[in-house]
Parts: C-alpha cells; structure tokens; sequence
C-alpha cells in the first residue's frame, strides 16, 4: 500500500534487555492509534524505530509506503518528507521566532516564494490560535502553545502520517484537553493518520479509534477503546484501576 506504516515480528534489544520483542501492526489510514504501557516498555524505542532512529533486531519496518528496515538512507530520507513528528518537548528552536520555527521545514524542503511562505506559516499558526505570537521566541509562550507550535510545524509539508511522543506531558488539565481536541480535529477534518505514544489515559480515550497495550515488550491488546474497557485481561484491569 502506498501510505502502509507498521512493524511485523519485530525485536529490539539493548545488551541484555529485550525492549520489543515480537511485535505486529499495521497503521489504518484516517485513524489515531494510541500506544499505551508502563514506562520501560518499548513506547518510545518503538517510534525511533518507526522514524529511523533505531533499527530492528529482526522484523521489518514500513514508514508510509517505504521499507526503512535496514536504514537506507534514500527510503528513510523520502519517508521521513511524508511524516509529521511532535517532540514531546516540542523542541523548537530557541533563537527563533514562532513563524521561523514553523518556516524551517518548508525552506529546507518547498523552496516557497517568500509570501506564499508566510501565508503557509501564518494559516497553520492561525487555524491552531496562535495567530498572535508570530513574532514571539519559545521563551516568551508557555508549555501548551509551544506544542502548538511544534504541531503547526509537524503539519507544515501537509504529512501522510504524524507521530505524537506523549503529546500532553507536562501540561495542565486544561491545556492537555485542548492538544487532545486538536488531534481529534486533524483525524475529522483533514482525516489525517495518526500514532501517539502516552502515559495519558484520559487523552488516549479522547482521541484514539484503537489502543494499543504494551506489557513487557508484547502487544496485550490492540481494539477499540470499549473492547478496552471491557476487557479481563488482568494487566488491564490493573491499569485502568491505576488510571483511575
């Protein structure tokens, strides 16, 4: 498939520590998958996996459409121009300003007339209410809009795919709803592709068509939020009486 994301039979060990160890999915295009799990379990080995940052033991690894399994860099490079990515810190630039952060990849990559640039950056910081803060540094806004600006730059080569690392950590409740909102809209509105990897229950519950559970390196459980919720699993009982 030309857009196909996911791993099969994948495993990824560190010296003697399995991390992942065999697992298999395959994204569905126009829905947000969630990955949950304790921490140490592989959530985020498995997105460095899935940009390129880490190869698999064995298995195979497909980024929209191109098999980065072996870390070519041709494959890799025409992938990673398809796919959008938010740090969990965001990881803005800090001696630029909001629209300079936004701009960075469209200079690299379109190579815009300077206006049709700035109208670009300017519609994705609007349409994400940060209309008012082009000029501003990181350093100037807070942990909520700086995601917002590390999502409008995500979204600035109008991705297939967008990979979210822990979207909400560090934020309050209500800055939380608002980033979970704005991954719901992209799956409505543009019917964008979405992973995230969280710790955050209430956001996962929000936004996902599909969990996936991670526990000890193994996929526990891949459906929907109410097969979730209903199921026996003892694992899960247990989160969900945590997250409670």
């Amino acid at each position: 498939m030309e857009n196909a994301t996911g791993v099969k039979n994948v495993r990824k060990s560190f010296g003697t520590q399995t991390v992942l160890d065999g697992i298999s999915f395959d994204l569905v295009e126009g829905e947000t998958t969630c990955v949950l799990g304790r921490s140490g379990t592989g959530k985020s080995v498995l997105l460095k996996l899935l940009i390129g940052l880490e190869r698999a033991d064995t298995g195979t690894v497909s980024l929209v459409g191109q098999d980065i399994t072996n870390g070519a860099q041709p494959a890799l490079d025409e992938a990673r121009k398809r796919v959008g990515f938010l740090f969990q810190q965001a990881a803005l630039y800090d001696s630029m300003t909001i629209e300079e952060n936004v701009a960075f990849p469209l200079k690299r990559h379109r190579h815009l007339p300077e206006s049709e640039l700035r109208d670009r950056v300017h519609q994705l910081l609007s349409s994400l209410g940060m209309e008012r803060d082009y000029a501003k540094l990181p350093s100037q806004i807070s942990g909520g809009m700086k995601k917002r600006v590390g999502l409008a730059r995500a979204l600035a080569l109008e991705p297939s795919l967008v990979l979210f690392d822990e979207p909400t950590a560090g934020l309050d409740p209500m800055s939380a709803a608002e980033i979970a909102t704005l991954i719901a809209d992209l799956r409505d509105q543009r019917h964008m592709t979405s992973l995230v990897v969280t710790h955050d229950l209430p956001t996962a519950k929000k936004i996902a068509n599909r969990l996936i559970i991670l526990d000890k390196g193994t996929v526990i459980f891949d459906g929907t939020v109410d097969g979730f919720e209903r199921s026996s699993e003892p694992f899960i009982t247990q989160y969900l009486k945590d997250a409670a």
